[in-house]
């Protein structure tokens, strides 16, 4: 009797050990996603404000150069100013792309068009961009986090893919969102899935959500994934606001 008092309290304690050491590392991912989207959003803000000033500022001088030219060196001008007008917008648009509060302010939907836009715009990527069903919020923050993890997946197929189209579809459904992305790159062995390939990080973004992250790859038939998001009741959002 003793021995089995014992081993239940040291069981007890075990279990207590574990869900102590999980809740530390939900408390330390969330501080580090916390950061990063400082970090994002400091970012932004150099962006638009600095670099978008300076470019305007170009921009400026070049109008002014333009009226004191002959036509043939005018137009020369006119394409340098074409020029650093598109890289204006492109950092401006860059910079919406970084700040949460910019993504809460359009919406998912939005947020994932612009980026989808600026690839297309680069000739980085022929897209693809479905919705289908009726619109329910998301949680603010779950939203966040949900565009992070799709721009993690478009990060990781610029990088790596070598893909030539990239296909996304929403999907509201009655009690889920479902998120689907496919690009038509090299993929890869699930095997040799290295650690810092994103997948982790994305997995990890979705376990914070009580999101269910799926992907599939092969090499030569590119990678797709599944993210399907659980809506949340009015009670579990007013909780999800008193502790955030």
């Amino acid at each position: 009797m003793f021995f089995i008092a014992f081993q239940k309290r040291k069981n007890k304690l075990l279990l207590k050990s574990f869900k102590d050491q999980q809740r530390f590392e939900d408390a330390l991912f969330k501080s580090k996603i916390e950061i990063q989207e400082q970090t994002l959003k400091n970012v932004s803000w150099e962006l638009h404000d600095n670099i978008g000033q300076l470019l305007s500022t170009a921009v400026m001088q070049i109008n002014m150069l333009n009226t004191n030219l002959d036509p043939e060196l005018a137009n020369s001008i006119q394409d340098v100013r074409s020029l650093v007008g598109d890289s204006l917008q492109e950092i401006r648009n860059l910079s919406k792309t970084l700040n949460n509060e910019v993504i809460q302010n359009i919406g998912l939907k939005e947020s994932i068009q612009v980026e989808l836009t600026r690839f297309e715009k680069l000739n980085f990527l022929k897209t693809k961009f479905s919705v289908t069903g009726d619109k329910t919020d998301l949680h603010p923050k779950d939203e966040i986090i949900v565009y992070r993890i799709i721009q993690e997946f478009f990060s990781n197929t610029i990088k790596y893919s070598q893909a030539s189209s990239l296909e996304i579809k929403i999907e509201y459904q009655i009690k889920n969102l479902i998120i689907s992305i496919k690009d038509d790159g090299i993929g890869f062995s699930k095997k040799n899935a290295k650690a810092g390939s994103g997948l982790l990080n994305m997995a990890s973004r979705s376990d914070l959500i009580n999101a269910k992250f799926e992907y599939e790859t092969a090499p030569g038939e590119g990678v797709s994934l599944r993210l399907t998001y659980p809506f949340k009741s009015n009670n579990e959002d007013i909780k999800n606001n008193e502790l955030g």
